[in-house]
């Protein structure tokens, strides 16, 4: 898949994360805002960088402020913004590509 636009996803209530994606400069930037990013900001990155592997993106401007979102939450607002950032609104395979 290739990025097209920029798309968002989520909000910056409490237990959530705003997800948003950009193209890219041929690679993947990521940019973390997190309160909590000094015990889980590794983890973090993982669970997005796999996300984006299972998804086809290898060419993406990543930017997540967490408020702490749980893995589900990441992957869900991460496929979210995705999608929209491609025009994908129909067929949309909703857990398919995520595991």
């Amino acid at each position: 898949m290739e990025i097209k636009k920029a798309g968002m996803a989520g909000t910056l209530e409490s237990s959530d994360a705003q997800v948003t994606v950009e193209p890219g400069d041929g690679r993947i930037d990521f940019e973390l805002d997190s309160a909590v990013i000094n015990q889980y900001g590794n983890h973090i990155r993982d669970v997005a960088m796999e996300t984006l592997d299972r998804l086809g993106i290898d060419n993406v401007k990543l930017k997540i402020v967490d408020q702490g979102a749980l893995d589900c939450t990441l992957k869900a607002r991460i496929e979210g913004a995705v999608y929209r950032a491609v025009d994908q609104y129909e067929n949309l395979p909703w857990g398919g590509a995520i595991r």
